[in-house]
């Protein structure tokens, strides 16, 4: 009897340390681990090529601590019977299960999650060696499971995904952990990586653009008037668009030459993209090759807009204001649950801001929305109703919406 309680409680105590391993692992990056090694911690560099591969690691970590929590499972069981009789083995098994989860489930993972640092630091060699040791029979087990019912096992499945990151972010909003801010950010981070340049751009009708033509003073008086650091320039017609004119440039050559110099002389290079691109490349590619403005053509060549670094970043931290830009405010409130909305306006930001679920994966924008309902050309007041809410036109200059009141529709009560 004393050697199976001596057994008993060797396999629990052994379950906890691999209870603390695999939460302290799990909760551990591989930046964090190269970290630590920077830093010169011992035993950080097997703690390193754990993360590197944790599934590698952490499914014999699961199979141990299986085979450590059932082995002690059966010999209570066989304690019980051979000492106490049916009745002992009931009541033994229901207070060694409820000890065991406080002593391995509970206290062990707390203490993995309280200090996971210096417990991955302490369990690291036993994580590798177990990893070293039973990574055959570990991954024959995941063959036979996944030959069972089809998939990719550990080996291939990320321990955390998208939806969890992002259901973590709305919990530590709710209970203050997270601020409000840092749960958008959150959530842009994860849309940025689906946003396509054609979503964020400035449009064509936006387009500020000097001629290459015109002399400097008129140029630097665009430049002034809408306060921009660099316009685009083009010859003739915006679909040729020669170069980007930097206002440095341009005062710096007003301060040191003639005022007749032509402009083509001092435009730079001008970076071209489609329209499809992702959000998320077009930041590399401004990030490594060091410029802020790229031009965007549709599928015919054609000039659709630009975009600019302020407008990728925009997309990640929220609107960017400069300090002597005044903007009208994008969405007003106009009393009786109305909004007046600025048409450009993006159809996600508007659902944030609002509170509502309008469909943004046909139209971008909300005056987009209202033309592809309509299918014509909107007249101020003409409106349109999606989703329980009415759209109307509020200011149109010739072709184009520039604001649109959204109202909820009434209901039976006749309430909005």
């Amino acid at each position: 009897m004393s050697l199976l309680v001596a057994v008993i409680a060797v396999l629990v105590l052994f379950a906890s340390i691999l209870a603390i391993a695999e939460t302290a692992m799990s909760r551990l990056s591989r930046a964090r681990a190269m970290a630590l090694r920077e830093e010169g911690h011992r035993n950080a560099a097997l703690l390193e090529e754990v993360e590197s591969d944790p599934a590698r690691y952490l499914n014999p970590i699961y199979l141990t601590l299986l085979v450590a929590q059932n082995g002690a499972a059966i010999l209570v069981a066989l304690l019980s019977e051979r000492h106490f009789g049916d009745l002992g083995l009931a009541l033994l098994s229901v207070a060694f299960t409820l000890g065991y989860f406080v002593v391995v489930e509970a206290m062990a993972k707390t203490f993995g999650i309280l200090h996971s640092d210096r417990a991955a630091l302490a369990l690291a060699p036993l994580v590798w060696f177990l990893g070293r040791t039973l990574a055959l029979p570990t991954r024959a087990l995941i063959g036979v499971a996944n030959v069972l019912l089809p998939g990719k096992g550990l080996a291939q499945g990320p321990f955390v995904s998208e939806g969890d990151i992002r259901s973590m972010a709305e919990v530590g909003h709710e209970e203050g952990s997270i601020e409000e801010t840092e749960r958008r950010m959150i959530h842009s981070i994860f849309e940025f990586g689906d946003t396509t340049v054609r979503q964020i751009l400035v449009p064509r009708p936006d387009v500020v653009a000097v001629e290459e033509s015109s002399t400097l003073h008129a140029a630097l008086d665009v430049v002034l008037q809408h306060g921009f650091s660099r316009v685009p320039v083009y010859r003739r017609d915006l679909d040729k668009i020669e170069g980007v004119l930097y206002a440095k440039d341009a005062l710096k050559a007003l301060h040191q030459g003639p005022a007749d110099i032509p402009l083509r002389q001092l435009i730079r290079p001008t970076h071209f993209v489609p329209e499809t691109k992702k959000a998320s490349d077009l930041l590399r590619e401004m990030r490594h090759e060091q410029f802020h403005m790229a031009i965007v053509v549709d599928e015919y060549g054609g000039v659709a807009g630009l975009v600019t670094l302020e407008d990728l970043l925009e997309e990640l931290v929220g609107e960017i204001a400069d300090e002597h830009e005044v903007k009208e405010r994008d969405v007003e409130a106009i009393g009786d649950g109305g909004y007046r909305v600025d048409a450009s306006l993006a159809i996600h930001e508007l659902n944030e801001l609002i509170g509502t679920d309008l469909p943004h994966d046909r139209w971008n924008t909300v005056g987009g929305l209202m033309f592809g309902l309509l299918g014509t050309i909107p007249i101020e007041g003409q409106s349109v109703s999606l989703q329980g809410f009415r759209f109307v036109a509020d200011k149109v200059q010739g072709r184009r919406v520039t604001t649109v009141l959204v109202r909820r529709e009434p209901d039976a009560t006749g309430k909005a």
